[in-house]
């Protein structure tokens, strides 16, 4: 019997005393909550003052009780391929990066559609990464149209589903939109879910009108679900200690699912986080400490203990490059991530404090995710004997290569990993490639394989059409990396 191994921060009597101080926070002193939600909340029974909302104990857990404890992700053929329950474990690369890597100067500048679109071919690519993400702002295009600009393009050149968000209340229904219509209409979209949208409360206990409104709307939109994604700074915006943290992480998911779930009772929602720590000696937030990843397991322990699905932000780097830092970092958070057994983990390809993208750093992190899911699949007894039958068969010449049990077993037990891992002789004289240059070669080869699979024709048109029209107003000419603008004026699409 395989046995899978397990990482494990928090026993049950802290988990429950953690729970019990998170649901003493949010009746006293409360939690902090937009107008949208007073009446939402006020007809519950809830008492809200000054803005304030005291949640009490026993109904917050009725509405935790709603909450469905797993649900999927589609990919466009309608292919269930992210399963949010349990100790399934999946990853997307990190999202909303300004910035890219360019791989020529190893310099940071503002990313453009051509580097999402990149990303996002590269990701198609790698089967370690079972949904694609609105990875970077596309700075070549206006600015408030730019959250579902993302969007459109992942929806346009990935067939995977997505981890997206908005960056505003009135945006978040044209992002609906785009899913719709490249589900072919909303409920088909509601059949086969292709998508969960961040949702980030303000550290501490703050659910802005922004998130306010998107919690309410997310739950009645059947996408299908919202992901809290509550980001307490250990020592500057949370408690200083870890345990302390992950309270008020706990006490912000709680509140957020309550609004949640009074919008639209059993509605499927994530418990999920970007927890970290504040440095104290440099006032940064390493995303690459080990703190960090300790607060990521430990408030995803939390929400695995009310049996709810879960999500954490690791697998990043805090270094400005590629360097032996930043996978070092990455590697680490990646392997304790995945051991610990959340449902969706999201940041491969980032680095600089979550600032910066790395399309070479995402086919590196590809290694990393490779090697922690071969490591949690465990070892398995597959022959009747362990060793001793094999070792009739050779003696002590050990001679085991020529064993038909070798050959009908290596690789079962052993992942090949892409030549991004230089197991052969390097040469001394530095002349064999670095794993860098090792990086460039692959992305080239994975851009080189990457074939688009195109919508259904009415599909297409139906979404280029919308996107024309909600970007008309701002100005833009074309759709950057879909429609050239002279390509608009000769057809006449606009």
């Amino acid at each position: 019997m395989r046995i899978r191994p397990k990482f494990q921060l928090l026993d049950k009597p802290l988990l429950e005393r953690i729970l019990d101080e998170a649901f003493q926070l949010i009746e006293d002193p409360g939690v902090r909550v937009a107008p949208y939600v007073f009446e939402l909340l006020r007809g519950a029974g809830i008492t809200v003052e000054g803005g304030v909302a005291h949640i009490p104990e026993a109904l917050a857990h009725r509405l935790l009780d709603l909450v469905p404890r797993g649900f999927c992700l589609y990919d466009r053929s309608g292919k269930p391929t992210v399963r949010y329950a349990g100790d399934d474990v999946h990853f997307d690369p990190g999202s909303s990066c300004l910035n890219i890597l360019d791989p020529e100067t190893q310099q940071p500048r503002p990313a453009l559609s051509s580097d999402l679109v990149k990303m996002v071919q590269v990701a198609e690519m790698l089967p370690h990464f079972a949904a694609q993400s609105t990875a970077m702002v596309c700075n070549d295009v206006p600015q408030e149209i730019s959250d579902w600009y993302r969007l459109l393009l992942v929806l346009w050149y990935s067939e995977k589903p997505v981890v997206t968000g908005a960056f505003s209340a009135s945006s978040l229904h044209t992002l609906l939109e785009l899913l719709a219509i490249e589900s072919g209409g909303r409920e088909a979209l509601r059949e086969h879910p292709r998508a969960v949208f961040d949702v980030c409360p303000s550290p501490p206990l703050n659910w802005s009108e922004f998130g306010s409104q998107n919690l309410v709307d997310l739950a009645r939109a059947g996408v299908p679900a919202a992901e809290i994604v509550s980001m307490p700074l250990a020592g500057a915006t949370a408690p200083v200690t870890l345990v302390g943290s992950i309270v008020q992480h706990a006490a912000e998911c709680i509140s957020g699912i309550v609004i949640h779930q009074l919008a639209l009772p059993g509605s499927p929602i994530v418990w999920g986080g970007a927890p970290a720590i504040f440095d104290m000696r440099t006032g940064k937030t390493p995303m690459g400490a080990i703190e960090t990843a300790m607060l990521d397991v430990g408030c995803a322990e939390v929400g695995k203990f009310l049996g709810l699905p879960t999500h954490a932000y690791m697998v990043a780097g805090d270094g400005r490059v590629i360097d032996a830092q930043v996978e070092m970092e990455s590697g680490m958070s990646t392997v304790l991530g995945a051991l610990a057994g959340i449902n969706m983990i999201s940041g491969a390809g980032m680095l600089d404090f979550l600032a910066c993208h790395s399309v070479e750093k995402l086919v590196i992190d590809a290694e990393a995710i490779a090697s922690a899911q071969r490591l949690i699949e465990g070892v398995d007894a597959r022959t009747d004997s362990l060793a001793v039958a094999m070792f009739a068969q050779t003696g002590l010449q050990g001679d085991f290569l020529k064993l038909k049990e070798t050959r009908a077993l290596f690789r079962k037990e052993q992942h090949f990993p892409s030549a991004i891992i230089d197991r052969g002789l390097a040469s001394m004289d530095g002349s064999s490639p670095d794993i860098l240059q090792r990086a460039r070669q692959r992305v080239e080869e994975l851009l080189s394989a990457y074939e688009r699979h195109p919508l259904p024709p009415n599909r297409e048109e139906e979404l280029i059409a919308f996107a024309q029209r909600e970007a008309k107003d701002s100005g833009l000419e074309g759709l950057p990396e879909i429609l050239r603008p002279e390509y608009v004026h000769e057809t006449g699409l606009i």
